[in-house]
């Protein structure tokens, strides 16, 4: 399955960035020139007919997430679905953890300001992430929503989305961003009201591209504060009167997106339904043990937990008395690109990457005791 899948790519051997960017497919970027080039020829049909790539992308999100059309919407990015969701809770307090990506801090920022969600932040344990007893803790009854990442962005740290559902109980929103997780990680996604994620990481669909599935729990009680001309009822019907809210998720849309992009997300979303979820999950555990055996052999910390149920994706470590930024240029040395931080460095494969990958970062790291 490795060869074949990484067939479809030409990112070199020792990119181990995904959790940051993902190269995208050959499809995609042939999806992306097909629709250029068919904008560039415009007649009466070319409009309409690219604009069905939004269908096309929005019918593939759903399943994969589990869920039907009417649930889903296209989203140019996961930080306006958490916008969306954010501004749509009138009041009450919403548990985030204070250790999050930044995406899933300033909406609930911005709603407090403006007198209507407020956050309590969640402190978790350093080097793990959101878990059941810690949400637990938290819950009061003025708590409406808890929202949290799929995947933490820092060690990979894998939300069990099923317990943390029956912690907070059916009356409680739970919000999830699986911008690190989705189409890596088979996860109960159903048990989200609010499931989000970009296309530009783990899909391989470049930026500008994203999703969102709402329950209906989460249709009926979120607010459509941003809900723009395009997630109405009649959206063509132009006679100077607000009509009401699409019904469905289609309520969150704002207006049209590219239908470029949404061509590129189609065919990304496409390459994760033919090579299934699991085998791509499967695929990057092997190279995340490799690596982590990797770090240790050189003298190296792991930081992420290295059970695949418990971590996904993603391999932070630390090299002792190493600055992260000489460690990054030494592996930058050796063809391998990472993100370094200032205490730690996280190394994210893919399912296309090779085992030579391991070796590159063998030398890099053996290097730094010469």
């Amino acid at each position: 399955m490795l060869s074949s899948y990484a067939a479809h790519f030409d990112a070199p051997p020792g990119y181990l960035d995904f959790a940051r960017f993902g190269p995208p497919s050959r499809e995609a970027l042939v999806a992306t020139a097909r629709a250029m080039e068919e904008s560039a020829r415009s007649d009466h049909t070319t409009v309409d007919g690219l604009m069905r790539a939004e269908g096309a992308a929005r019918d593939a999100a759903a399943r994969l997430a589990g869920t039907d059309a009417t649930h889903t919407v296209l989203l140019p990015n996961a930080s306006t679905g958490l916008f969306h969701a954010a501004l749509g809770i009138p009041e009450g307090v919403v548990l985030a953890p204070r250790t999050d990506f930044p995406a899933n801090h300033y909406p609930w920022r911005r709603t407090a300001r403006l007198g209507r969600a407020t956050p309590r932040w969640l402190d978790p344990a350093q080097g793990g992430g959101v878990t059941p007893d810690l949400v637990r803790a938290a819950l009061t009854d003025d708590v409406v929503a808890v929202s949290v990442s799929a995947v933490d962005f820092r060690t990979g740290f894998r939300t069990d989305l099923a317990a943390l559902r029956e912690a907070i109980g059916p009356d409680r929103l739970l919000i999830v961003d699986a911008i690190q997780a989705f189409g890596i990680a088979e996860m109960p996604w159903d048990t989200a009201d609010v499931l989000v994620a970009g296309g530009q990481k783990w899909l391989r669909a470049g930026w500008a591209t994203g999703f969102a599935t709402l329950s209906d729990r989460a249709l009926e009680s979120l607010e459509p504060v941003l809900t723009g001309w395009t997630g109405v009822e009649d959206p063509g019907l132009f006679d100077g009167t607000e009509h009401p809210p699409a019904p469905g998720a289609g309520r969150w849309s704002l207006t049209n997106l590219s239908p470029v992009t949404a061509a590129a997300f189609a065919a990304a979303l496409d390459l994760v339904r033919r090579y299934t979820v699991a085998s791509i999950e499967a695929s990057i555990a092997t190279r995340i043990a490799e690596l982590a055996e990797v770090v240790r052999e050189c003298g190296g910390h792991v930081l992420s937990p290295t059970d695949p149920t418990r971590s996904a994706g993603i391999l932070a470590f630390r090299m002792p008395d190493q600055d992260p930024a000489l460690v990054a240029k030494s592996l930058n040395s050796e063809g391998v690109t990472a993100t370094a931080r200032a205490d730690s460095l996280r190394l994210s494969p893919h399912a296309s990457t090779p085992p030579e990958a391991s070796e590159l970062v063998a030398a890099a790291l053996s290097s730094l005791r010469d």
